[in-house]
């Protein structure tokens, strides 16, 4: 499907370039939030990455799917951002948590959303890499050899990053626990 919609934008069709963004922000997002951990600058490096796929549209030979195109341009978006940050040559900010909506059941809620927030700083404490090879290969469902289309990374580099950030999170995770376990027992 995405290749109707790279003729359509090619063609001049710039409306089309939306139906593209649909389908792919999502991951994209999270790929760029594995490497930067910051969600104000994986907006940007998403937006970046938009703004280069379009204007390189012409450059895709559709040797691999356009996602693994894609991914590739966010990942490199993402570390040159965690470049910037390390310089210290952007500032950040933190986006506002959204509200829970009254119509939800807000046990639930609070509950996923604590989980979520757990798995969610523990990622923000794996390197970028590990974090980025775990999104990848768990949350995206990419096999080992797409993973190594998206990044240039090795089989044997992706199979020893994704060992050590499952062990690096089961410590950071066990860890976690453990304190929020006693705090609660206190």
């Amino acid at each position: 499907m995405d290749d109707l919609y790279i003729r359509k934008v090619l063609q001049g069709d710039t409306d089309a370039f939306r139906w593209i963004i649909k389908n792919h922000k999502d991951m994209a997002y999270s790929l760029a939030m594995s490497v930067v951990k910051d969600e104000y600058i994986a907006r940007e490096v998403l937006q970046t990455s938009f703004v280069k796929a379009y204007t390189k549209l012409d450059t895709f030979l559709g040797r691999s799917k356009f996602s693994t195109w894609f991914f590739r341009i966010v990942i490199h978006e993402s570390f040159k951002a965690l470049k910037k940050r390390s310089q210290g040559i952007v500032e950040y900010g933190e986006l506002p948590v959204h509200a829970v909506s009254e119509t939800e059941d807000v046990t639930l809620k609070l509950e996923q959303e604590d989980l979520s927030e757990s798995v969610h700083e523990a990622l923000k404490r794996l390197s970028p890499k590990e974090s980025l090879a775990l999104r990848l290969f768990y949350l995206d469902e990419n096999s080992i050899e797409e993973i190594s289309e998206i990044t240039g990374w090795t089989g044997s580099n992706i199979k020893v990053l994704l060992h050590r950030a499952r062990k690096n999170m089961r410590e950071i995770l066990g860890v976690s626990f453990q304190i929020d376990r006693q705090n609660y027992l206190s």
